[in-house]
């Protein structure tokens, strides 16, 4: 099957007719790009935006038992949060936390589905202001509680002294530019299709577009093994690794908890570690962190 739908394909995909297919792409944001001339609706994100809009779940068959000294993290993937969480096990040697690397989308579907007590996310909304709300509105019935962990810059990772000089998203589709990607779950993987969106680059012309990487370090060692020219990534990983790096925005890293979960012990205390002078020694180690938010409660953009 074609990567890119036709107005005609993309009805077929979603069974309705092709009117609706304008009025989605107004109202409800479908993806979709007119380079051609032609409206063109790339697959991946028409699944992808399929997959955040679904509200009607079922219910769980079974849910987290009461607190008992595990803590379950799931989401996307941070090397300050790996940091963090080797720190609460060194700490507190009555607990346990462990965390399940499947990305921001991921990990708002295991909170719904009682698989965690913490999700971690970076979901940037359509208004490039928020993050992480509309999309818990939409997967889950309540508004969950979100303590900001920390805000953190993103952009691209390229290689030592750039040799292909790339310099922003356009110079991605240069003839001879390898990338590394993320898997589409991921809150870094939408902000970079969304990038290429506004550059107006197909990223299936992209050589290496389709080479998912699930951890950001592992973006940067692609990049230094060579298999790579650059790809989406965060800077701390360009300060541990030593790549160069281009910056795209700051973004905030957000921890998503049920509210009937949030003051279970072992939750509470990880939200108090994040006051915590080792908290902000461990973030003094990496380039590209803002910890100036991280602990407090975050609500909607007024």
């Amino acid at each position: 099957m074609k990567e890119l739908f036709s107005t005609k394909e993309v009805a077929k995909f979603l069974d309705i007719n092709e009117k609706m297919v304008y009025s989605l792409i107004s109202e409800k944001g479908l993806p979709a790009t007119k380079i051609t001339g032609k409206w063109l609706f790339p697959r991946h994100l028409v699944e992808q935006w399929i997959e955040a809009n679904t509200i009607n779940y079922p219910e769980p068959s079974v849910s987290l038992p009461p607190y008992q000294g595990l803590l379950i993290l799931t989401g996307s993937n941070d090397p300050l949060l790996d940091r963090t969480i080797s720190l609460f096990n060194s700490l507190r040697s009555d607990h346990i936390a462990v965390f399940g690397n499947i990305g921001s989308l991921g990990g708002i579907s295991a909170l719904r589905q009682n698989l965690c007590h913490i999700a971690s996310s970076h979901l940037l909304e359509e208004n490039e202001k928020e993050y992480n709300f509309d999309f818990a509105t939409r997967e889950l019935e309540r508004m969950p509680a979100v303590v900001n962990f920390c805000r953190r810059e993103q952009g691209l990772l390229v290689k030592k002294k750039n040799p292909k000089n790339i310099r922003g998203i356009a110079d991605l589709a240069k003839p001879g530019v390898r990338i590394v990607n993320r898997p589409l779950s991921t809150g870094t993987r939408l902000l970079f299709d969304r990038e290429l969106s506004k550059a107006e680059i197909n990223g299936e012309n992209i050589e290496g577009y389709h080479h998912e990487i699930h951890k950001h370090l592992d973006v940067g060692i692609e990049i230094l093994s060579d298999r790579a020219d650059a790809g989406p990534g965060i800077r701390a990983v360009a300060s541990l690794l030593g790549t160069d790096f281009i910056p795209l925005r700051w973004e905030r890293y957000d921890l998503l908890i049920l509210k009937e979960r949030f003051f279970d012990q072992g939750v509470q205390l990880f939200i108090g570690l994040l006051h915590d002078q080792v908290f902000a020694d461990a973030a003094k180690q990496f380039e590209g962190y803002d910890i100036s938010l991280s602990g407090k409660m975050v609500f909607p953009y007024e």
